[in-house]
């Protein structure tokens, strides 16, 4: 009889203990990233810091760019879809084909992109020291050259800060950081500039040469008015588009080609 209840008993505390563990799991997965926090295991690192805060702004500088021709804020432009699109080629005269407006276009985007993220790049440097500082880091910080690049398949952005994190032996030094993400922008722009060649020369641009090479790609030709359209270049795998205008063999009103 007692040999029984003794097992009962060892029943009893083999369930009670197991709920205990159950109990202690759920609440480490609950509260595992406050944590993480509290002894700085979910910190990031400068390098993922500096991609994290920089990548979304450069997002947004090529989203806002790639659907005006290629400047932030185009100065001789076609308003197309409540968008202001750069003309990369133009004349005013009648009858004659378009002159070149960004003879290097992809230099120009870059500089674009630098000079629309400039600001927000100096607030997350700062962000970040702050952060290290809050921390207990002493933090030497010093700023350098940026300096964006389209390259095939990808945008590249290096920037030439160093910064030495000091923490009582912990020594930690960095002499640059990068930022790279996955977008065909070089290729859009290229292509662009091949059709710009095109209305220089001919005053035209044949779409469907441009889908028979790359199958990945769609390119439309919205016609607006006399002279004057706009190509959207589109990825059909990614949805990145690069839409830029044109103006050339103009031909007056009333004029019936």
């Amino acid at each position: 009889m007692n040999e029984r209840w003794n097992r009962k008993g060892q029943v009893t505390i083999f369930i009670i203990v197991a709920m205990v563990i159950v109990a202690v799991g759920v609440m480490i997965f609950i509260f595992y990233p406050q944590i993480q926090t509290t002894l700085g295991a979910g910190q990031q690192n400068p390098q993922s810091f500096i991609q994290t805060c920089i990548e979304t702004e450069i997002t947004d500088a090529v989203n806002k760019l790639s659907l005006r021709g290629g400047s932030i804020n185009p100065g001789s432009y076609l308003l197309y879809q409540d968008n202001k699109v750069q003309y990369l080629c133009y004349t005013n005269e009648y009858y004659k084909p378009c002159t070149v407006q960004e003879p290097a276009l992809i230099a120009h985007i870059e500089t674009e992109i630098e000079a629309d993220i400039d600001e927000k790049v100096e607030a997350c440097f700062n962000s970040m020291k702050s952060s290290y500082e809050k921390q207990g880091y002493s933090v030497d910080m010093r700023e350098g050259a940026k300096m964006i690049q389209l390259l095939p398949k990808r945008i590249a952005a290096t920037f030439n800060y160093s910064m030495t994190l000091t923490k009582g032996t912990d020594v930690q030094k960095y002499d640059s950081f990068s930022v790279i993400m996955n977008n065909n922008l070089y290729e859009l722009s290229a292509i662009a500039n091949n059709i710009v060649e095109w209305e220089t020369a001919y005053g035209d641009a044949e779409v469907s040469t441009y889908m028979t090479l790359y199958h990945d790609l769609k390119v439309e030709k919205n016609l607006i008015e006399s002279g004057e359209k706009v190509y959207v270049l589109t990825d059909r795998n990614t949805g990145n588009k690069f839409q830029f205008a044109t103006r050339g063999q103009v031909w007056p009103a009333g004029y019936l080609k």
